[in-house]
């Protein structure tokens, strides 16, 4: 019997508001959206987040029904939906605008997701949709109710200045999964007063937090994986970048259906560089996947 994976992404949906127009983002979104396009039939994603009853709501919902995402779970609030406004350097790397008071910032805890918590395989929730107490509280409920056996990915996601020390703590104290990039991995070893090299800081989160898998990308200089003792370090698929934005939560994708699928190490890592740079080489955070890129 063909087994059958249920991921759900946890935080903010928004839209990227670029310089020739919007697209559709928010990191859990994103990954649903990656996700739920690597998965296709063998899978169900979902995404928990929140929506304004407004334009931009009604075109997100529309987005992800497209990308064959769960939207079933997503709140409609009062407030509006989330926007960001996006303005790319010459080599194409984001620089974000955050709007505040946004419908993710109020997902509001509901009974019924204890359920869900105990039939899910993987969980990826990240900090900024942390940054108000409504949906902080939510979040890190839904995470902690989950069983142990499930993947509780922490894709970090820094957003200056949109994080505290506490909620990163506590995030990596639930998480059993870790995804973080070189510009984090500095931030956060500052915080928690951790020297040495990039290993080292990584092995040392892992056995600090009991984090069984952390994954450090590094751009065009690859990624490392650390999977329990094991650690691969593999480079960055060559691509013409039309912006990076997104190219993370693809690559989180792509690990979370690979550890998911019980892959080596290698396989999960060059899949995941294939993935995050073909997104690179695309306009926007989620853009449909190609036959080719297919998946495990």
């Amino acid at each position: 019997m063909t087994p059958f994976y249920r991921i759900i992404g946890l935080g903010e949906v928004l839209w990227d508001l670029f310089p020739d127009g919007d697209h559709f983002g928010g990191a859990p979104a994103n990954m649903a959206c990656t996700a739920a396009g690597l998965l296709g039939s063998s899978g169900s994603v979902k995404l928990v987040s929140a929506l304004g009853a407004d334009q931009r709501g009604r075109e997100a919902i529309n987005f992800l029904e497209q990308r064959h995402v769960d939207v079933s779970e997503i709140q409609i609030t009062e407030a509006p939906t989330g926007s960001v406004i996006v303005q790319l350097d010459d080599s194409g790397q984001p620089l974000f605008n955050i709007s505040v008071n946004s419908a993710w910032d109020s997902i509001a805890w509901s009974e019924h997701w204890r359920d869900l918590t105990a039939n899910v395989d993987a969980i990826c929730f990240g900090s900024l949709a942390q940054r108000g107490i409504t949906s902080r509280q939510t979040i890190q409920k839904f995470v902690g109710t989950s069983p142990a056996n499930v993947l509780k990915v922490f894709d970090i996601n820094l957003r200056a200045p949109f994080y505290a020390a506490d909620t990163l703590i506590q995030s990596l104290k639930l998480a059993n999964v870790l995804k973080l990039n070189r510009e984090e991995l500095s931030v956060i070893s500052e915080i928690l007063s951790i020297s040495g090299d990039s290993i080292d800081v990584l092995k040392r989160l892992q056995d600090d937090y009991q984090i069984n898998t952390i994954a450090l990308t590094q751009g065009s200089a690859g990624a490392v994986l650390i999977h329990y003792s094991e650690t691969v370090n593999v480079p960055s698929v060559p691509t013409t970048v039309a912006d990076t934005v997104g190219a993370g939560d693809a690559f989180t994708a792509a690990l979370i259906i690979g550890l998911l699928k019980n892959q080596s190490l290698t396989e999960i890592a060059n899949f995941a560089t294939n993935v995050s740079s073909y997104v690179c080489s695309q306009r926007g955070a989620s853009p449909m996947l190609p036959d080719w890129i297919g998946g495990y």
